[in-house]
């Protein structure tokens, strides 16, 4: 009923307005003095006009719309209906010998597009009006004037005016304060975020700024912290693919926000001319690093990737996620383990991979501290059989994933892999292509990950545990992490052990106060946080490079190769002879420490003394990857 009502009203209205706006244009035309035949033969004439336009703004729908949601395309509908209208009017007027000046229906047209436009506006804005005072709007302050806060605020403005209002911008550039952006101010720099909050009654906040790093966004919140508002945050800018940011993208911060890092620069050419159009294998492609491989590797457009892994589950779902999104491709899921020869052997012949990506392992330090054998049948030996089955069927590029739990090893797990690394740069010397490792820390994110742990936590409310106040590890999320693995094996030469750049150490203890506050929570008051003492084989802090390493710089600078003693592939041998031959724990523990001189089982953290091989413990700081020595 009230549809119908309104209806009658616009048409009603349409009607005087076209039945008026001749009489406008010809006092327009004339100034004033019309001429008394002219206005004669208008009064006649307007009647037609009344009912030539009526039936156009019929034909064109004008009555049959939602005009509350009045946007260009209404009114694109009504100049067309109003031309329209004029055209025929002028031919009837010409054929009926109609003597009116031809300006006059310019000048009507114009003033019906005006007049019509105005009265579908005032609906539009009248229905909003109306709607606001039933609807509380929530008000928000978009951090960040630039091309993104432009986006994020147009769209709020086109698609959630009625129930989202900005009430301006905070920028940090001084240019930009008291300056206007899409008709609302930048009122001013990050330190007057609470004030405004205050006075214009803020409820939720937008961090629009892509590329700001991990630092200024935890700056950010802290001010954000203090206001208690809802605080919302466009993903990092290699998020963001095409640069277009629309409300369904933004998100709660969480902690990759605050620990965001610079973004990755690959060397796009160099990563495609190795990956582009061949046959590639990754093993534990089911797992957090091996799947987000398999998904950076699908867009170099592959001829055919080969996920190969033990979890049936994590297998398919990976290949389910590849075919959804790169229908072309050409998947092959392979259910196998690394340790299985003659398997893994069947499948090089049958595929022929001329890149492997060699992500299995197991990588649960405290796990693997209690089954040494399981950890060296895995990490050593199926190192071993799926490297020397690359090299009989002469593949030409073998990466594998190693740790920084691999220097100076405390665990189980840190010294199989450094096994590896040896095997890996041993089989350099048995072939002329490219075997290479590739070590870096912690991923956010990963299953293996402490940031898991503490969200499950928090959500029973708590403790969070945490093994010890200083405990530090290097973190990068999952995405750079491959993308760098990829980097460094397009720069393979043969035999390096690539290492990545982490940044700077995060203490554990930190990221848990971190995400405490994100759920909006206070640590050791709403969530308690208790300290239960380092667990077996793991260090308070991480290394990349021992003391007699250090490392040569690359074309990349998150990239660097670590300057390793030459492997003696006769002592690895018999390593491994000994450890193939044995599972009592105590005699792997003994065989790892001849290969792996550096292994030290139970120091949490330690470095060699210049000169020495006696272990003493560690008491400075972390050396730092913005003070790593480089030698030639």
């Amino acid at each position: 009923m009230r549809y119908l009502i309104l209806c009658g009203a616009l048409m009603i209205t349409d009607a005087i307005i076209v039945a008026l706006t001749p009489f406008i244009a010809l006092y327009i035309r004339f100034e004033g003095n019309i001429e008394a035949s002219f206005y004669a033969t208008l009064v006649d004439f307007v009647p037609v006009i009344v009912v030539v336009q009526m039936v156009l703004f019929y034909i064109f729908h004008l009555y049959q719309r939602l005009w509350r949601y009045a946007g260009i395309h209404e009114l694109f509908s009504i100049a067309g209906a109003v031309t329209i209208g004029s055209v025929i009017l002028l031919i009837v007027a010409y054929g009926s010998n109609i003597v009116l000046p031809r300006s006059m229906y310019f000048l009507s047209a114009v003033l019906n597009m005006a007049c019509i436009g105005l009265s579908r506006i005032l609906v539009r804005v009248a229905y909003h009006r109306r709607h606001q005072r039933h609807k509380q709007c929530t008000n928000i302050l978009i951090v960040g004037a630039g091309d993104v806060g432009a986006s994020i605020a147009k769209e709020i403005k086109d698609h959630y005016g009625d129930s989202k209002k900005i009430i301006g911008f905070i920028d940090d550039d001084p240019a930009k304060i008291g300056q206007r952006l899409l008709g609302e101010k930048v009122l001013g720099n990050r330190q007057v975020i609470q004030q405004i909050v205050t006075r214009h009654k803020v409820q939720e906040i937008i961090i629009a700024i892509p590329s700001a790093n991990g630092t200024l966004v935890r700056e950010i919140m802290q001010v954000c912290r203090q206001t208690k508002c809802s605080v919302k945050v466009v993903p990092a800018i290699h998020e963001v693919i095409d640069g277009i940011v629309t409300m369904r993208q933004l998100r709660d911060v969480n902690l990759e926000d605050l620990l965001r890092r610079d973004p990755v620069k690959l060397d796009q050419s160099l990563v495609k001319e190795y990956l582009t159009g061949k046959s590639i294998v990754v093993t534990g492609a089911g797992g957090s690093i091996g799947s987000e491989l398999c998904r950076q590797i699908a867009r170099m457009s592959p001829r055919q990737l080969i996920l190969l892994g033990k979890s049936e589950n994590n297998i398919w779902d990976i290949q389910r996620e590849l075919q959804w999104d790169y229908p072309g491709l050409s998947t092959e899921a392979i259910i196998a383990n690394v340790c299985d020869e003659k398997r893994i052997r069947n499948i090089f012949a049958r595929f022929r991979p001329q890149v492997i990506f060699h992500a299995a392992a197991h990588k649960h330090v405290p796990l693997m501290e209690s089954q040494p054998d399981e950890a060296v049948k895995n990490n050593v030996f199926g190192t071993k059989t799926v490297a020397e089955a690359a090299a009989w069927i002469d593949v030409d590029r073998f990466v594998m994933i190693s740790t920084d739990k691999a220097v100076n090893p405390t665990s189980i797990m840190g010294a199989t892999k450094r096994v590896a690394e040896m095997i890996i740069c041993g089989m350099n010397t048995k072939t002329k292509k490219n075997f290479v490792a590739v070590r870096f820390g912690n991923v956010l994110g990963s299953r293996g990950s402490v940031i898991p742990l503490f969200r499950k936590q928090i959500v029973k409310g708590g403790p969070i545990t945490v093994t010890h106040p200083d405990m530090q590890r290097y973190f990068m999320t999952i995405p750079e992490a491959a993308q760098l693995v990829l980097q460094a094996g397009a720069m393979a030469q043969g035999g390096e052990v690539f290492v990545l750049d982490m940044g700077k150490p995060i203490r554990i203890l930190d990221m848990a106060c971190d995400l405490i506050e994100l759920t909006g929570l206070v640590p050791h008051k709403d969530i308690k946080i208790e300290f239960t003492g380092l667990r077996p084989g793991e260090k308070l802090f991480e290394e990349f490079l021992s003391a007699e390493e250090g490392s040569s710089s690359t074309k990349h600078e998150k990239i660097y190769v670590a300057n390793l003693k030459t492997v003696d592939p006769q002592k690895l041998n018999e390593g491994l002879t000994l450890l193939e031959a044995t599972d009592d724990p105590d005699k792997i523990i003994t065989i790892l420490r001849r290969l792996v001189p550096t292994y030290v089982r139970g120091l949490s953290t330690y470095r060699r003394s210049s000169g020495s091989d006696e272990m003493v413990m560690e008491t400075g700081k972390m050396p730092d990857f913005d003070n790593r020595h480089e030698s030639g």
